[in-house]
């Protein structure tokens, strides 16, 4: 290993060793523990940064180096991870075994984001001026609300981005979109020794539950090329009051993965249509959706944009491969790329380890995430 690479590794660890998990999750803290050791690296190599405060204690953080030209190129990884809950290996203790390093955030997304740092470091020291201004912007919020990106796209102007999340150094331009929303059935309260004075809230959402089974089905009838089909998933529900109460409510979480081509406003009238089905079919149905709590639209990036082609072009010079790709995941991409940016999403690690109770990255992979980064920064026009 050489000492580029065992810095690179020591700086990863270090990010590891901050407790970043979004405070939406239980042990959760602000991103600020972050945003002061990203600081400190760009002061030691005296690289201007500067804060965009998102929430207190919890701002993106920036860093920029002066190009040729004003065309702007933006490096983005987020700060925050998910929640350490069911983690069966010690979150917050880096360890390097087998070729991996391990921890909470290690894949998702601080390996990424310790590469995007080395990789502006050197193009600095080199005392190379790249083609283009750039910047490297660590968010807040990334695993719960997306605030950060929002905050970074307020007036923002780029030719390209470049966005860092486990893609197992696959150039992707691609990504499903994302809807999270509550539906509410609602029923009559009644003592439990009496049931039929009530009307059983957890009943009728059991109904409804087995509609949403079968209407996912239907979602496997069409597929992307890149992405697959669309999913739906309920992730929550909470009812009742205690055991001798017939339940007056009942809600579940509904997170629906959209393809390309899908727009919020026709995924939730079919789902509203369902609930009418039910409403004829079911006595005493009643149910109602709430405002959707996350709204994020699919990513889709033309394979002929500039950074495409250059990604293409760097990952057949690595013997990497090029060809480019889709994921089924969310990410912070597609917001800048609603922002008229070309956007695309390459990072060390596999989202199959991303969340896990065992997280970790490929070494290997966290070099070549540097050497990819440094390359795109010294070449794209």
């Amino acid at each position: 290993m050489t000492t580029d690479e065992s810095s690179l590794l020591d700086t990863l660890a270090d990010l590891v060793r901050i407790n970043s998990v979004n405070p939406a999750y239980e042990g959760g803290r602000p991103e600020a523990g972050m945003v002061d050791y990203i600081r400190q690296f760009f002061a030691d190599r005296g690289i201007e940064t500067w804060e965009q405060e998102v929430f207190k204690n919890r701002p993106n953080l920036i860093a920029k180096l002066p190009g040729r030209s004003t065309r702007r190129v933006v490096f983005e990884a987020h700060t925050d991870t998910a929640s350490v809950t069911g983690m069966s290996i010690l979150p917050f203790e880096p360890t390097i075994a087998d070729g991996r390093l391990y921890g909470r955030g290690s894949c998702d997304t601080k390996a990424g984001l310790a590469a995007m740092m080395h990789a502006l470091a050197s193009v600095k020291r080199e005392g190379v001026v790249p083609p283009c201004e750039l910047w490297l912007a660590a968010a807040a919020d990334e695993e719960h609300s997306f605030r950060g990106v929002v905050k970074l796209c307020e007036g923002l102007r780029a030719a390209a981005a470049v966005v860092s999340e486990p893609t197992e150094m696959r150039a992707v331009i691609v990504s499903k979109g994302v809807l999270r929303w509550k539906i509410r059935t609602r029923g009559k309260s009644a003592h439990s020794s009496k049931p039929h004075l009530g009307i059983n809230a957890i009943n009728h959402m059991g109904h409804l539950i087995r509609a949403l089974e079968m209407d996912d089905q239907q979602l496997r009838q069409r597929e992307h090329p890149l992405v697959g089909h669309a999913t739906s998933n309920v992730g929550v529900i909470n009812g009742g009051v205690q055991v001798n109460f017939v339940p007056d409510q009942c809600v579940i979480e509904v997170d629906r993965r959209l393809l390309p081509g899908e727009t919020v406003p026709q995924v939730l009238e079919h789902y509203e249509k369902l609930l009418d089905s039910l409403r004829t079919t079911v006595p005493s149905f009643d149910a109602v959706m709430e405002p959707p709590m996350v709204v994020d639209e699919p990513l889709v990036t033309s394979p002929e944009s500039a950074p495409a082609r250059l990604a293409s072009d760097i990952l057949i010079e690595l013997g990497l491969e090029s060809e480019l790709a889709g994921v089924p995941f969310g990410s912070d991409a597609s917001k800048l790329s609603r922002q008229g940016i070309p956007s695309i999403l390459i990072g060390p690690g596999s989202i199959d380890q991303a969340h896990a109770a065992v997280e970790y990255v490929e070494c290997d992979q966290v070099v070549q995430a540097l050497e990819f980064y440094r390359n795109f920064m010294l070449r794209f026009e």
